[in-house]
């Protein structure tokens, strides 16, 4: 058994994008936020992600465009490091050791040389306790790079960013925490501090959220629970101190920021309505509604062209100056809780599962994308708390990608519980999924799981549901019986129950053969040609809490986990228990493309990860706490490139890559040392392509470009060009010939475009007789050619050998094709260089 090995947890794929502030470029044109462990660099204009900042080891907790050079961002992290990157190229240009978790970073333009971060007290990374330290960055040409001492600001501070704030260009900075507002001022020396009480007469709550500092004034901003935001103003002077109050938000306000120019004041919170206001005229303000959720984040360009707001269902949307949306860049979804296991759909290799409240969202894992929400309740969702309305609790694919069965539920206080199961079938026109069959109260109890399986035998797809009303029903799709225009449609083919026990599992084997349903400790297996009980299967007592059959060659083996804590196999070809062993095991899961099984167990509130086969004694890998917590939620995604130069003991990863859901709904991976290699290596390369946008029409022509590169280098019968020589006096004076004196661009390009052209070197049927009378003609002639210019050409030359000759004979022919094409090129006319050159001069 191998711990580790190289192999670590990372926050890749569906990362947060509002879990800190973005940044916008002074241009306007990139977009950098943090996400998970990486920044990620888009352009404003097509949302495509260019960029990934990799390099640091933990979660990146801060970023900021460098004060003196604004192509340079710094990025800070709880690994304890400062970068400096180039982010137009995505290079790393220095890394700063500070030693500490870092939680948010700020700089002026006045502090030229500092930053200043926050972390906790030294030689104590657990404090709750926060300070506000600035760092001297040491001047030194090494990529890595020690940091000096650190100096302290303020001493109990925030872990919020965004309670912090620079005021006047880096005169003062100001800091909230509780119910008091304290501000530093750097010439002074000192700080003065202003307290709020815990309510106010009407019984709102003071306590502060957030601050923004005017970029002009000594004028402060802050946001507060009860939805008010004060200006603070005079606050250089601690006792003549005045603020006033601006009022519309009905909830927290979550962030605060000025324009550029001081001119408007931007607020948002869990009303998802960015709110403008006038700073002189405090009376006057603009909305922007419907914004989809609540506003975590707002930041603003430095040249005010864009605004920018996080939300809070992992989206940032990039606004005009005019209050008008522009594009948004969608992240994973992740609500309170995933109803639905985590699923990969067959076709689109995306990662599906609860997305928008009634929606099913499809990500894709390798681009890190959203690629869209599938809308399964199909009803205005009415954001009101203690309305109970439909959710989708169920998902389950077939192994073609073609159906999609889900289960809606709603339960209300005084009615009984409603069920409704969709089938979702695939339509390649609109390239989704089209409603099928609606199936109201399938079961007259709660629905405990569900599995799709194509039977090869009888050439069908088979639905297993099972209940906690004691039964499972199997749901058989069928072709129309009347006419031609309905579509196939799915309906009740058998209701099965075993001695009144609850099914709480199914899962059909590899093949299709076998159907295992689980009631309480018994688990059943059944045959789905004929719905016969086959055998059952006996274990130590305890409910099952999860099945799995075996793969590939550990497809006769049947896997269970009881709430007792213990993993169980069976041997199908015996029908005995074959082995089991002691395990808190919450998940069981089973690659899809090895024969290798996954189990993560509990244990002291953290979560380990076990590796194995069903047919070996010993785990293949093993990690301890992956994470706290424990994990309910995991699947396999299979990799688009096979993993090369792996490890022995991270072969397990080589073709699937296994995704996890914590507690917390955070979505880990494993990565391996190669992969990291190998995305270290990628990211440092500087290519002349990258400071091209990444639009989609880009990546269509590249591709398209690259198909055609391949196919010119595998073809072995490509036309061949006889290439001028690097020396050609006539190229090289057509290079040099200034603009000006040159003929027309559409002369130029005409005789050009027409010495390129190629004729198709496969002639039709019909033309093919009179092709080859003319190609027999022109052999003669190029032969006779070929004579008088042998005879006039090479007048000094000796007779050649006889043994000469009869090599010559048998060298290897060429193909008509090859000979026509030769022909061609020799008859080009090239005389438009002559043309162009006589007009030069």
């Amino acid at each position: 058994m191998v711990e580790h090995a190289g192999i670590r947890v990372v926050h890749r794929g569906g990362s947060k994008l509002n879990f800190r502030e973005p940044v916008i470029s002074n241009d306007s044109r990139f977009l950098l936020c943090a996400s998970g462990e990486c920044v990620k660099v888009f352009s404003t204009s097509t949302e495509e992600c260019l960029h990934d900042l990799r390099g640091h080891t933990d979660l990146v907790t801060g970023l900021l465009l460098k004060p003196t050079n604004h192509l340079q961002l710094y990025s800070c992290s709880t690994d304890g490091t400062v970068r400096l990157w180039d982010f137009t190229d995505g290079i790393l240009i220095k890394t700063y050791v500070i030693g500490c978790p870092i939680y948010s970073i700020y700089a002026s333009a006045h502090h030229e040389g500092i930053i200043f971060i926050v972390t906790p007290p030294l030689g104590d990374k657990r404090s709750e306790l926060f300070q506000l330290v600035a760092l001297h960055l040491p001047q030194s040409g090494e990529q890595l790079v020690e940091a000096g001492e650190l100096s302290a600001v303020l001493s109990d501070v925030s872990a919020n960013p965004a309670t912090i704030a620079f005021g006047r260009g880096g005169q003062f900075i100001a800091s909230a925490k509780g119910l008091q507002l304290e501000v530093y001022f750097f010439k002074k020396q000192k700080p003065y501090r202003f307290p709020l009480k815990e309510d106010n007469k009407k019984g709102g709550k003071n306590t502060f959220t957030c601050l923004a500092c005017h970029p002009k004034d000594d004028c402060i901003a802050t946001g507060h629970e009860d939805g008010k935001i004060r200006l603070w103003r005079n606050i250089n002077q601690k006792k003549e101190y005045t603020y006033s109050t601006l009022h519309w938000h009905h909830n927290a306000v979550s962030s605060l920021c000025f324009t550029p120019e001081g001119t408007n004041l931007l607020s948002g919170g869990v009303e998802s309505v960015l709110v403008q206001w006038r700073y002189t005229q405090e009376n006057e303000k603009d909305f922007l509604p419907r914004l989809g959720a609540a506003i975590t984040h707002i930041t603003v360009s430095p040249d005010g062209a864009l605004f920018c707001t996080s939300h809070s269902d992992n989206k940032i949307t990039i606004i005009q100056s005019c209050v008008k949306v522009s594009s948004i860049i969608q992240g994973l979804v992740k609500g309170e809780s995933v109803k639905t296991d985590l699923m990969v759909d067959p076709r689109s290799k995306a990662m599906v599962l609860n997305g928008k409240p009634g929606h099913l969202q499809f990500y894709s894992l390798h681009r890190d994308k959203l690629l869209y929400n599938l809308d399964i309740v199909q009803q205005e969702y009415i954001h009101e708390a203690g309305l109970q309305q439909f959710e989708v609790v169920k998902a389950a694919f077939d192994t073609s990608g073609k159906w999609l069965a889900t289960v809606e539920e709603r339960k209300q206080k005084s009615a009984e519980l409603e069920l409704i199961l969709k089938l979702w079938a695939f339509d390649e026109q609109t390239q989704s999924f089209m409603l099928n069959t609606t199936i109201s109260s399938p079961h007259e109890a709660q629905i405990t799981a569900m599995c799709l399986c194509h039977v090869t035998d009888s050439q069908t797809t088979m639905l297993v549901s099972t209940s906690k009303d004691g039964h499972f029903k199997v749901w058989q799709v069928a072709a129309p019986a009347h006419t031609e225009d309905e579509g196939p449609s799915w309906s009740c083919d058998f209701v099965g129950s075993y001695h009144g026990l609850v099914p709480a599992r199914c899962c059909f084997s590899t093949d299709g053969s076998l159907l295992a349903v689980s009631f309480k400790e018994v688990v059943t297996l059944w045959s789905p040609s004929s719905w016969e009980l086959l055998t059952t299967l006996s274990q130590p007592p305890g409910a099952i809490r999860d099945l799995c059959f075996g793969r590939l060659s550990c497809s006769k083996y049947l896997l269970g986990t009881t709430e007792n804590r213990l993993l169980c196999c069976w041997n199908l070809l015996t029908c005995s228990l074959e082995w089991s062993t002691a395990m808190d095991i919450s998940l069981l899961l089973a690659d899809p493309l090895s024969e290798n099984m996954v189990a993560f167990c509990s244990q002291d509130e953290c979560t380990d990860l076990f590796v194995f086969k069903p047919n070996e004694p010993r785990p293949l890998f093993s990690h301890k706490a992956v994470c706290s917590g424990r994990v309910t939620r995991a699947v396999f995604a299979p990799r688009e490139e096979m993993l090369e130069g792996c490890e022995e003991s991270s072969q397990w990863l080589n073709r699937s890559q296994l995704y996890f859901l914590t507690q917390y709904m955070d979505l880990l991976t494993f990565t391996t040392k190669a992969e990291e290699d190998r995305l270290m290596a990628s990211s440092k390369q500087l290519l002349i392509n990258d400071s091209v946008a990444m639009t989609p029409f880009r990546l269509l022509l590249g591709k398209r470009q690259q198909q055609q590169e391949n196919q010119d280098t595998l073809s072995g019968l490509s036309a061949e060009r006889t290439p001028l020589p690097q020396a050609s006096a006539a190229v090289r004076e057509l290079l040099q010939t200034p603009a000006h004196v040159l003929p027309s661009t559409s002369l130029l390009c005409s005789m050009f475009i027409n010495s390129l052209l190629i004729s198709n070197s496969e002639p039709r049927e019909e033309n093919k007789d009179v092709e080859e009378m003319e190609s027999e003609k022109e052999e003669d002639e190029d032969d006779s050619e070929g004579e008088m210019e042998s005879s006039t050409s090479r007048p000094k030359t000796a007779s050649l050998p006889q043994g000469a000759g009869s090599a010559e004979t048998t060298a290897p022919s060429l193909t008509k094709a090859q000979v026509r094409e030769l022909r061609r090129v020799k008859k080009l006319d090239y005389s438009w260089l002559s043309d162009v050159l006589d007009t030069s001069t």
